[in-house]
């Protein structure tokens, strides 16, 4: 079967999705999610526990097939060109899935084996991603002896072995310590700097700001908002007026005068004592010099004032509900996941 190709008039899509649905028995895990990523930039899909991000990463690697709705991938068709769409692609799970029986070098050659790489092209792909990710010390010792943190950059080497254009990560630094979180966020940034196209689903709001370009929320089956982060910031929460009197114990007057002249409407104002300022929701530039002249009519020296947009926790939270998760750390996951050769 011919190949789609997905770019009319250069548009450098590397993903789109229409209409996807997927039922388990009467729940829908998938309710019609549309969805654009475009290449060589991260899509970060956020959404809490059983909102379908799993869901939809399975049928973008055709792990799951639809009930309804399209989806083509680097081109491919997921549901009519599977096997093609298999060379062009890498899923990296929430947990890794490399055989721990193998040394972490005959994990990485099985895999370039079974992508059909010639055994010169394995060997030499297995030595230079063990290289990359740091695992060349490693490389004869079977894959149970190593960290959670190795056996992640291993799971994440056999995902990059078929040089894919676009990988999956499937909530990739569940359970990882916060060193080795950054060791792998950092060969994410490497990857997508070598062109590849990253779609990464994820409850931690801190990742997301880390790595993603775009995102997309979904809840439900459902993409409930979408967008730049700065975007949705400006969306959800709209400006904060963080203003630091020079005088600490001036912080609660300013507060308490804010909120009796209703500059802020009909929300309060906040005091953040560790910093020792006043937060101050603004919805408009009229009310951002309001709120400066009335601490400057208390006689009040200003330390420092500045705008902040809401953070991405917040925003999740009013977009859905629930607060982002609070990433656990170990050093041994048990579970494993599968991945897609």
């Amino acid at each position: 079967m011919t190949r789609i190709e997905n770019r009319p008039g250069g548009t450098g899509v590397a993903v789109t999705v229409r209409g996807l649905v997927k039922h388990y028995g009467e729940t829908k895990a998938l309710d019609g999610v549309d969805l654009d990523v475009r290449e060589g930039t991260v899509m970060g899909v956020l959404g809490p526990n059983g909102a379908g991000k799993t869901t939809l990463v399975r049928i973008l690697s055709t792990l799951l097939a639809p009930d309804a709705g399209q989806a083509t991938v680097a081109g491919y068709d997921v549901v009519r060109q599977p096997r093609q769409l298999r060379r062009v692609i890498g899923l990296t799970g929430q947990y890794a899935s490399v055989d721990e029986k193998l040394p972490g070098w005959e994990n990485l050659y099985m895999i370039g084996r079974l992508l059909d790489l010639s055994r010169k092209d394995a060997r030499t792909r297995a030595d230079e991603l063990l290289e990359r990710f740091s695992l060349t010390e490693a490389a004869r010792r079977p894959a149970s002896t190593y960290s959670g943190g190795m056996r992640r950059r291993l799971d994440l080497a056999a995902s990059m072995i078929g040089r894919p254009s676009v990988l999956y990560l499937d909530e990739p630094t569940t359970g990882l310590d916060p060193r080795t979180r950054n060791e792998v966020w950092d060969e994410v940034k490497a990857m997508v700097g070598d062109g590849v196209t990253v779609l990464l689903t994820t409850q931690y709001m801190e990742e997301a700001e880390q790595l993603a370009s775009e995102l997309t929320v979904v809840d439900r089956g459902r993409v409930i908002a979408g967008g730049a982060i700065d975007e949705l910031k400006s969306r959800v929460g709209g400006r904060r007026l963080r203003i630091r009197p020079a005088d600490p114990l001036r912080v609660r007057q300013l507060a308490s005068t804010l909120d009796e002249l209703g500059i802020t409407g009909l929300a309060t104002t906040e005091v953040d004592t560790h910093s020792g300022s006043v937060l101050v929701p603004v919805l408009s530039d009229e009310q951002l010099t309001a709120a400066i002249g009335a601490a400057v009519a208390l006689g009040i020296t200003l330390a420092s004032v500045t705008t902040e947009l809401p953070s991405l926790d917040e925003v999740f939270l009013s977009l859905t509900g629930q607060r982002a998760s609070v990433p656990q750390s170990t050093e041994s996951p048990d579970a494993l996941q599968e991945v897609a050769v």
